[in-house]
């Protein structure tokens, strides 16, 4: 049966509202686990996890929008997606989560939305939550929903709000925490040091802790969904093995460097050559050291020698004017005692 409540009051559709949540809940509409209230910034988009039990895994799921379940219109089913690319949904039958995402998001997209399974030969059973859309600061908003980390690392959450109420970190379909704890064998701290902002801090994260959590304050929640992944001692492990799975290959070129072996030995004379060659430059250096030393030395004592036989020939030309001088004085002096004796012999004679 479809119900038209378009036309009723508000305070009226909340009563019936209730009315109708406490009837389906007698029809098992409590079988879905998701957000009650969602605060989105217009322009963007949002992804809704709906938990289900395992044995609605092979079931049709689909998002359903309207104030009455019995009579919202069906926006997109994991058998049928939608074509106008404002609505997704994806089934993680692993994990018993459907998600839901409408991209585009307008003031006109507030509203109530169902998450729905198909029963077969019954009543469907669904969940809704209430999405708000605002231009101006959601009342509760993440700037990321998918976050990632890595075993044994740490990550932190900031989740922004501008409502009033107590913060928790939950779990979907899990436990909360109001401050710190566990949560599958992972420590929470939550903290509130920054005005209009708490933080969540995961520490020492395992594959365990993967999964979607929801900040929540007061009556509004945020789902996050945070994925682990191993760190990367596992690519070094898969590096170690990649040397022994190309072992074979350097033993197949072993040969190669063999072969190349006398290349370097050809090329041994060129160094012995060029090392000949170093030392012969160095050693030239020396010589001509040497031979300009040697040459200035042969300088020096060819100036000296013809210093020396210069003065030798000097000497040698006053000493042989000397004995000239000697000898003309020794001449006269004979010359002299001759006539002296040619005058006594001549005065002698009669």
């Amino acid at each position: 049966m479809e119900f038209r409540l378009t036309s009723l009051p508000l305070t009226n559709m909340d009563v019936l509202l209730r009315v109708l949540l406490s009837l389906s809940a007698l029809a098992g509409i409590h079988s879905i686990t998701t957000v009650s209230q969602v605060s989105v910034r217009a322009g963007g988009s949002i992804t809704i996890p709906c938990l289900y039990e395992s044995k609605y895994t092979n079931h049709v799921k689909y998002l359903c929008r309207g104030y009455s379940w019995v009579s919202c219109s069906d926006e997109v089913k994991t058998n049928k997606p939608s074509s106008s690319g404002k609505f997704s949904i994806s089934d993680d039958k692993q994990r018993k989560i459907f998600t839901v995402t409408i991209n585009d998001l307008t003031e006109e997209d507030t509203e109530y939305y169902w998450c729905v399974e198909e029963i077969d030969g019954g009543g469907d059973s669904g969940t809704y939550f209430k999405l708000s859309v605002t231009t101006k600061t959601p009342s509760l908003d993440i700037s990321n929903q998918e976050i990632t980390g890595s075993t044994g690392s740490q990550i932190a959450i900031n989740c922004t709000n501008s409502n009033s109420g107590e913060m928790k970190w939950c779990r979907l379909g899990g436990s909360c925490l109001t401050k710190s704890g566990s949560i599958h064998g992972t420590a929470f701290t939550i903290s509130g040091n920054v005005a209009g902002v708490f933080t969540v801090t995961m520490n020492e994260l395992s594959k365990e802790s993967s999964g979607w959590y929801l900040c929540v304050k007061g009556d509004f929640q945020m789902p996050v969904h945070i994925t682990v992944t191993e760190k990367p001692t596992t690519t070094k492990s898969a590096a170690t093995t990649e040397p022994v799975k190309h072992t074979p290959e350097p033993v197949k070129h072993t040969p190669e460097p063999v072969k190349h072996t006398p290349e370097p030995v050809k090329h041994t004379p060129e160094p012995v050559k060029h090392t000949s060659s170093s030392a012969d430059q160095a050693p030239s250096t020396v010589e001509v050291e040497h031979q300009s030393v040697s040459g200035n030395l042969k300088i020096f004592i060819i100036r000296w020698s013809l210093l020396i036989i210069f003065a030798m020939v000097n000497l040698f030309i006053w000493f042989m004017y000397k004995r000239q001088e000697r000898t003309i004085v020794e001449s006269s002096a004979t010359k002299t005692v001759e006539a002296e004796d040619e005058d006594v012999t001549n005065s002698n004679m009669p």
